[in-house]
């Protein structure tokens, strides 16, 4: 069956409401602005829907107020002088005329120099940045695997990179894969380490129990600094659609 969707007004809140073949109620906030949506089951009515999310309102105004709270790039117009990030430093982008394949080189002086033919829109200019970053992050993969696999005593058998809105790794330790935000390229390298020994120790325990954090200060005993260091940094602006995003957080009602 087709999922039924409306929405409903609960304490001056407009709540975007899905009825889905699903057994529990899910009821997550979206960024950037905070939108509530809620996930429940055929049968439940608008009644039911409103007495749960009233009861997390404090919640759901919690997570609203960090998401205007966070601090944010402006959009990037990819012209001379404008700031960029790689592995925590800041950069001055330089752009140079050039005929053929795109390039992004490094230059002394903190310069990010990006080679492109003249006319190219801004767009392409930042897709080639994008690409640059993946490719930048894909190359610190392998040696931070080959280090952590043994001392951990488990494998991703799959990794990628990805565009992330809200989160700066996933893993699913049914299939064994984990999943790094593009982000972390502009993020310093021992925060990228942190983030992968984090999604690594899915694979030994699911949730953030007090064995998984256990695990974690036994292997990174000072993780909750490359945490603050991690979150401290500004986030990249996003263009993000009605329908687009990612639970900052959800939970069932």
């Amino acid at each position: 069956m087709e999922a039924l969707s409306h929405h409903i007004t609960v304490g001056g809140l407009k709540v975007a409401v899905t009825r889905k073949a699903i057994k529990n109620l899910h009821l997550g906030v979206y960024p950037p602005e905070g939108r509530v949506r809620v996930a429940a089951p055929l049968a439940v009515s608008d009644e039911a829907v409103r007495l749960a999310i009233v009861e997390k309102l404090g919640w759901i105004r919690r997570q609203q107020a960090k998401f205007a709270a966070q601090p944010r790039q402006s959009a990037r117009a990819m012209v001379d002088r404008e700031s960029h990030y790689f592995m925590g430093k800041r950069y001055l982008l330089h752009v140079v005329p050039k005929k053929g394949t795109a390039e992004i080189v490094l230059r002394p002086g903190s310069v990010m120099e990006l080679q492109i033919r003249p006319d190219a829109s801004k767009e392409y200019r930042a897709r080639v940045l994008q690409h640059w970053y993946r490719e930048q992050l894909k190359g610190m993969m392998p040696p931070l695997l080959d280090k952590w696999h043994p001392r951990l005593g488990v494998e991703a058998t799959d990794w990628s990179i990805r565009k992330m809105k809200t989160r700066w790794g996933t893993c699913s330790p049914e299939t064994g894969r984990i999943r790094l935000n593009i982000e972390l390229a502009k993020k310093p390298p021992q925060c990228v380490e942190y983030i992968v020994v984090h999604e690594l120790l899915h694979l030994i325990e699911r949730k953030h129990s007090d064995r998984f954090m256990s695990l974690l200060t036994d292997h990174l005993p000072h993780w909750q600094l490359l945490r603050q260091e991690l979150n401290a940094t500004l986030l990249p602006y996003e263009d993000w659609g009605e329908d687009s995003g990612v639970f900052k957080r959800s939970t069932v009602v």
